[in-house]
């Protein structure tokens, strides 16, 4: 009877730690799966989105934005974060929209101006920049493709100190900020415009100024990804055609030697011998 006792105690006691070893692994792949669950969890921060399409030149109201919860290791640059800096609380002032905005787009600081200002072209100018007007036609504007925020080469054509008629690179990489009165930067029809209107610093506004008042301007596009510096370029008439400067021939050598015969002097022709 004893015996017996023994071994059932032994059986139940070897049930009660197999037992209990399925409720550790239980126990400890319930912990693994809720340190996954935690580590997945990313954390996130306001993000002011747009509620519907904005373009240029309406101006930004309340009702236009709302928060949604944003990836805070991803906010966008520029994006706003706190209402009060969209709209702050001590101006009635609004918003401008500077480029399209498509419903749940972030709204970014580089989209809209100051509170109060205008879409004008003074809120594209950056510090220390100068907005220049150029004429321009179907032919030196590339066939009305340009618009604003492409940048361009510009190249003059007139006579240079020789008289001669050149083509020289003033300026490489000038940005449009404007076409005719348009500086919506979403405009995509080709527009032959009549006037285009660049940003550059002011010794490149004189310069720019000298080269309209002096001859005729053509502009070439700029490539969007293109940040090379294009380099010193210049062409002659006579560089296109190939002309070969012509030295006359050499006159013939004439020798001569001088008598004196009473009073008078005598020259003769002779040989020359060197």
């Amino acid at each position: 009877m004893r015996l017996i006792f023994i071994l059932v105690l032994l059986v139940g006691v070897g049930l009660a730690a197999f037992a209990v070893s399925v409720a550790k692994d239980r126990f400890d792949q319930y912990q693994t799966a809720l340190n996954q669950q935690r580590s997945a969890i990313v954390p996130t921060t306001e993000v002011f989105v747009v509620t519907r399409q904005v373009r240029y030149g309406q101006r930004l109201r309340p009702d236009d934005v709302e928060a949604i919860r944003w990836p805070a290791d991803h906010v966008p640059f520029g994006a706003f974060t706190e209402h009060e800096d969209i709209f702050p609380p001590d101006s009635t002032e609004l918003r401008t929209v500077l480029r399209v905005m498509e419903q749940d787009e972030p709204l970014l600081r580089s989209k809209v101006t100051a509170p109060g200002e205008d879409a004008g072209v003074a809120s594209r100018l950056a510090e220390g920049m100068r907005a220049l007007a150029l004429r321009v036609d179907v032919t030196s504007g590339v066939s009305g493709f340009l618009r604003p925020g492409d940048r361009v080469d510009v190249y003059w054509t007139g006579n240079g100190r020789e008289g001669e008629r050149i083509t020289r690179l003033i300026r490489s990489n000038v940005q449009i900020i404007a076409i005719d009165q348009i500086a919506d930067e979403d405009r995509n029809n080709p527009t032959v415009a009549r006037t285009i209107t660049v940003s550059a610093a002011p010794g490149d506004i004189a310069a720019l100024t000298q080269a309209q008042a002096s001859g005729s301007l053509t502009l070439a596009l700029v490539g969007v990804g293109d940040q090379t510096e294009s380099e010193e370029v210049e062409v002659s008439t006579s560089q296109l055609l190939g002309a070969v400067e012509i030295t006359p021939n050499a006159a013939p050598e004439i020798c001569t030697v001088r008598a004196r015969r009473g009073g008078e002097v005598v020259v003769t022709q002779v040989p020359c011998t060197n």
